[in-house]
């Protein structure tokens, strides 16, 4: 007779995922491979090109850093909220997560033309290029995830409405994956930043 507590393989375990959370984590995957090959283009681009033009990294590219570590936190405490049963401090950390992420994407825009300021065109040195590229790949993936927390603030807000249905909110375990995965997500989008904007400060 088999052994019912024998621990599950990686494949096992990977089965008993929500096709969501497969989804989520290939996702996350494929796109952390396309940060790594895009980063290692970006290595050996020459970096020294960037600190022979003398300048420094664009305010706007510090001030969105700072702010997307702090959604990361309100992210986190969305989740906390959610297991605390606390709905409007839930719908209060998405909405603050989801501004803080569109402040970032405009920072990110402001940043670009800091750049061209300093005569870093998109079209021009290969380091420079890839400023450009490295940043709008990370807007593109995280506008994936503000849509996302559109859709599930709508929700969440009708739910806040009828007291049945806020009722099953908070008991549905899918309710529960969704607001979890939208955190893992999050955060997995504030560590690829973090990486892209110390190589980015290391290259200036």
């Amino acid at each position: 007779m088999s052994n019912v507590n024998e621990p599950k393989t990686w494949f096992q375990k990977l089965e008993s995922l929500h096709p969501y959370e497969t989804l989520l984590y290939l996702g996350m995957i494929g796109s952390g491979l396309i940060f790594l090959f895009m980063v290692a283009a970006f290595l050996f681009s020459g970096l020294d090109q960037l600190e022979g033009m003398n300048q420094r990294i664009p305010i706007s590219f510090m001030i969105s850093t700072f702010l997307l570590v702090i959604s990361g936190y309100t992210a986190t405490r969305m989740r906390i909220f959610y297991q605390e049963e606390r709905t409007e401090k839930v719908l209060q950390s998405l909405r603050n997560t989801l501004f803080l992420g569109l402040v970032f994407t405009g920072l990110q825009f402001t940043g670009w033309l800091e750049l061209q300021a300093m005569g870093i065109n998109f079209k021009g040195i290969p380091s420079g290029s890839f400023l450009y590229v490295l940043s709008g790949i990370h807007i593109f993936h995280l506008l994936g995830a503000m849509i996302f927390a559109v859709i599930l603030w709508v929700q969440l807000q009708k739910n806040q409405e009828d007291s049945i249905k806020h009722l099953i909110l908070l008991t549905n375990p899918y309710e529960k994956m969704r607001i979890r995965l939208f955190t893992v997500y999050w955060q997995f989008m504030d560590a690829i930043w973090l990486i892209l904007f110390m190589l980015f400060v290391l290259s200036f």
